[in-house]
Formats: C-alpha cells, structure tokens, sequence
C-alpha cells in the first residue's frame, strides 16, 4: 500500500512539474507570416502610414564595410514569447532592401554578397556587406610628393527623397577614423589620417534629396619617390657641373654632357608615368625637372659653341703658321742661291744634266741640294718654334 501511494504521488509530481517550451527561428518566421507570403515585406517600403520615413543609419569604414540599417515597422515579436529569441538571421531576398549606392563609383563589385540580414525583435534590419570600392577622386598634386589628398565617397538613394528615407551616420568622425586605423594592416604608399562623415541635401525637379558624404584623408609618403627620384637628379646635376673640370680632348667633355642629359630624360619618362595626366595646378616636381633640364642643355649649348671656336682658332693658326713657313722657305732659298759660293750649285740643282754627263758627276750636286734641303727644314722648324 505504501508503495502504491509513493507512485502516486512520483506521477503527481512530474505532472504537475512544468515543462521546458521549446523554440525554433521557423516559428517566428511562421509568425511573421514570411514562409508563406512575403512579398509585403519587398515590395515596398516598409512602413504602416506612407507619411513615415524609413530612418536609415549607414556606416563606413575604410575597407568598405558597408553596414546598413533600417527599421521594418512589419516586423516585431515579443522575445518572451519565443524563449527570449531577440534577433534572427534570414536570406537578403525576403526583406525589402533601401536602394543605395557610391556616388563616385566608377566599376562594379565583384566581391560575394552576404546572403543574410539580421533582424532584431523590435523591426531593426541589419545588412552588412564587404565592398571592394574603386571611384573617381579629384587629386592636386601640386606639392607631389609631398602631397595631401582628401577623397570623397557620397552614398545616397536613388529612388526615395528626402520625405521618404532618411539617411544618418552610425558612428562619428572619430569613431570612424579610430575603426579604421585598427583594421588597417599595412599602408603602403599612403599614411591614413582622418576620416570624417557629413551630410548634404540636394535638390533636383522640386524634390530633395539626402547624402552621407565620407571624406578619406591621406598623406604620401615621400622617402621612396626622394630617394628613386629627387636625389638621382641633383647627383646628375653635380655631375654636370663636375663636367666643366674635364680638359677637353677629342670631344670627351661632350659626350659625358650628352650621357647626363639622356639620363635626366629617362627620369622625366618616369615621372610622366607617376603623376596623373589631369592636374589643376603644375606640379612643383615637373617645375624642378623642367629648369635642371634647361641647366643641362645650356651647359651641353655652351660646351658645343666653345669647342668650335677652339677648333676653329686651332685651324686658323695652323693656316697662318703654313704660310709663315712658305714665305720664310722662298726667302730663304733666295739668299742661298744669291751668294757666290751656292749659285754654281743651285744652277746645277735646276739645270737637266745631258746624257754625256755620269753619274759621278751629279753625286756633288746632289748632295749640296740635300745639304740646302736639310738647312731649310732646320730653319723653318725653328721659325714654328718662335711662332708658338
């Protein structure tokens, strides 16, 4: 009998202990009626009165993380009802989506989509998608490569105005550029500084609409263009300004100018490829490569011009120098021939000997010619001497 009655009260017991309720996602889906018929939730904006505006709140750091927000009035549950479930996850297609897009983006996406949206109990959406952004920025390179450069990236919609979707900024300027900074790895090129968040109005055909305008500021760092770059040219400058220490022989001097100058032109082709081709201001670079380039070519001008007077000063001493020789060798010969000694034998070097004569007797004569010759030579190079 006790026994029977310490069952009883086992069954009572258990039955009357509470049981644990169970919950899936698929049941406040079911409630939410978006397994059956969803298309009140996408095809049009999501709100009860039309007159409402869809608040959205959009933020962007500087890998394109693109998280937007927005609340679906169609949607809400009570969390207790669903064992405390507060936010669920469901495919991108079953939602109605605010259609923004970059302003300044010039190619397509093609990084994967996410295909899930977060949906909280109280109607928040939650999208967040990994862009890889590739737009227009109007750059001035002025003080390149020292350079400053502000870059915009405006979101904004293309469908609704400013009565329709309201556009807000998650986080603030310095949040934004804190963010950024701790996801940043490596910089390259560029030092990231700020990144600041602003909104405009605009207004086209009598309607108004509203923009998130993000403006990355960057800095370039300028070790590695002063380096390949700016040093390179102020060595082939003092290399050009070494060049008037050459002495000047057989045109060295001017093929070393001519070898400097190629130079400072492969380096112009350089920065041609470096700077971009559309530019408010002239660049201080090309300014600095422009007049060192005008430097070389004066000085390779000048290098020309005056190796031409020296060759052209050389031929004219050379040529009156010849003719000193001439005048002083026919005079010379005169006075030899003149004197009572020589004429014998200067008639003897000019007369043709007859063919009675032999060879014994022309030897005398044509020695004293050689001797005459010889005394000439003797006499004129002593004259080059005196002119030099």
């Amino acid at each position: 009998m006790m026994h029977v009655a310490f069952l009883l009260l086992v069954v009572f017991t258990v039955a009357a202990a509470p049981s644990k309720k169970v919950c899936s996602y698929q049941d406040i889906l079911d409630y939410l009626n978006l397994t059956t018929n969803n298309s009140v939730f996408k095809l049009t904006r999501p709100v009860l009165d039309y007159t409402h505006p869809t608040t959205v709140e959009l933020d962007i750091i500087l890998f394109a993380i693109l998280a937007v927000m927005w609340n679906n009035e169609r949607i809400s549950w009570d969390p207790a009802q669903f064992c405390g479930i507060r936010q669920i996850a469901v495919p991108r297609d079953m939602l109605w989506r605010p259609d923004l897009f970059i302003y300044e983006m010039i190619q397509k996406d093609d990084s994967p989509l996410n295909p899930y949206m977060h949906v909280s109990y109280d109607g928040i959406v939650t999208s967040e998608e990994d862009m890889r952004v590739v737009s227009t920025c109007k750059m001035d390179v002025h003080k390149f490569p020292f350079d400053t450069q502000r870059c915009n990236i405006t979101v904004g919609s293309a469908a609704h105005c400013i009565d329709e979707i309201r556009l807000f900024p998650f986080s603030n300027s310095s949040r934004a550029t804190q963010f950024s900074r701790e996801v940043m790895k490596t910089q390259g090129e560029w030092e990231f500084l700020q990144l600041s968040v602003n909104s405009s109005n605009y207004t086209i055909h009598d309607r108004q609409w509203e923009l998130l305008v993000y403006t990355f500021t960057m800095k370039r760092r300028p070790l590695l263009h002063v380096i390949n770059f700016l040093l390179p040219i102020l060595f082939f400058l003092s290399l050009d300004l070494a060049s008037y220490f050459i002495a000047d022989h057989r045109g060295e001097k001017l093929g070393f100018k001519v070898t400097v100058l190629l130079a400072i032109s492969v380096l112009l082709l350089i920065l041609n490829e470096i700077l971009p081709s559309m530019s408010n201001n002239t660049p201080l670079i090309a300014t600095y490569c422009i007049v060192i380039f005008a430097l070389m070519l004066l000085s390779l001008l000048e290098t020309i011009l005056v190796t031409y007077l020296m060759e052209k000063d050389s031929a004219s001493q050379e040529l009156s120098l010849r003719e000193n020789c001439k005048g002083k060798q026919e005079k010379v010969k005169i006075d030899e021939c003149n004197t009572d000694e020589n004429r014998k034998t200067c008639c003897s070097c000019i007369c043709k000997a007859s063919d009675s004569e032999k060879q014994h007797e022309m030897l005398p004569v044509a020695e004293e010619v050689l001797h005459y010759r010889f005394r000439y030579r003797i006499i004129c190079t002593s004259q080059m001497d005196e002119i030099v």
